[in-house]
């Protein structure tokens, strides 16, 4: 059966399930959530939202909340084409981390942020107190949180005591959707995304293979420094147990700094490469990566680089978001073109 009859399937029986789930319940105000170890107030539906994180602007614009946001930043790449022509009437008000005064000059009502490295203990762009001094609550993505430790002196990437799962983002989905009163907007968008995980799983799973070793590269300071490769437990390792993949890094960090020599010496069969729009540090260029991997006199020795076992996909998808699924899709289908090759 076809990816595509396999989905249409799948949504069919998803938008079945919705459908049968009957009304939802009207969100009565103040709502209190707790988020990230405290407690966060809602007096009233939002109606003028600020996102830090192209995960969470992802999530809101996904819920029909365009008109009511007031800006965005963080960003990665691009988004996916349904949701670009709503994006395009927010004001972006930077490619990466905005400031306070940036922030804080639209009057949001609201602040959801993707990271505690942006809103957090030690946040780049405010601490919650700062905003909660305003009168403005925040609201960060239970992915940075939940089973997840973030030193307070510290804006690392952290490591993870609870694997990531879906789970996580359809938690993300569903209180967002309770604190903007849009919740049936919510539950279709979780089925829908269930339908296309179930998809992609009976596509893997139809195809016969032994299990191959991968490692995940996100970005680095420096193309000839240690690169920022994915541990076990983030989200690409949530990909990997759906597609069945073995991530030769065993690390609970979420992306450890870990040297090309000792890659080396794993010899991953295949290599996921991030592509991102985002220009913070040389390698955050997808092309200058490539042109390392197949020069370096380390890399280019590897395996899945002599025998073009590479799969591009988006930065973003390969963070805890709604785009885990789109990863899961694109990964499908590059292993099926690496298995084709000698």
């Amino acid at each position: 059966m076809s990816f595509a009859a396999v989905f249409a399937r799948a949504s069919v029986a998803a938008v079945g399930l919705f459908a049968a789930g009957a009304s939802f319940a009207a969100t009565h105000y103040p709502l209190t959530l707790a988020n990230c170890g405290a407690p966060v107030t809602i007096q009233a539906p939002p109606q003028r939202a600020v996102s830090l994180g192209q995960a969470s602007t992802e999530i809101l614009l996904s819920l029909g909340l365009a008109p009511r946001m007031v800006g965005t930043g963080v960003w990665f790449g691009p988004l996916p084409e349904y949701l670009r022509d709503a994006n395009a009437k927010v004001p972006r008000l930077a490619d990466n981390a905005p400031s306070f005064e940036a922030v804080a000059n639209t009057a949001p009502d609201i602040v959801v942020a993707q990271y505690t490295y942006h809103v957090g203990p030690n946040g780049e762009v405010a601490k919650p107190e700062q905003l909660a001094s305003l009168g403005i609550p925040s609201y960060v993505s239970p992915s940075d949180c939940d089973g997840k430790e973030v030193t307070a002196i510290s804006n690392a990437d952290g490591s993870r005591s609870q694997v990531f799962s879906m789970e996580l983002v359809n938690k993300e989905i569903r209180e967002l959707a309770s604190i903007f009163d849009v919740e049936s907007a919510g539950e279709h968008l979780t089925a829908q995304l269930q339908a296309r995980i179930q998809a992609a799983i009976e596509r893997a799973s139809s195809a016969e293979q032994k299990p191959l070793s991968v490692v995940y590269w996100f970005s680095s300071t420096r193309l000839e420094g240690d690169p920022w490769v994915a541990g076990k437990s983030g989200a690409p390792g949530y990909i990997n147990r759906l597609l069945g993949l073995r991530n030769t890094v065993d690390s609970d960090e979420e992306w450890p700094g870990v040297s090309w020599e000792s890659i080396a010496a794993s010899n991953p069969d295949v290599i996921v490469v991030a592509r991102m729009q985002r220009r913070l540090y040389p390698a955050d260029d997808v092309e200058k990566k490539l042109a390392f991997l197949r020069s370096d006199p380390v890399t280019r020795e590897l395996d899945a680089v002599r025998h073009n076992r590479i799969i591009v996909v988006d930065a973003q998808s390969l963070n805890p978001s709604m785009d885990v699924v789109r990863a899961v899709e694109d990964i499908a289908a590059g292993l099926e073109r690496t298995r084709a090759q000698p």
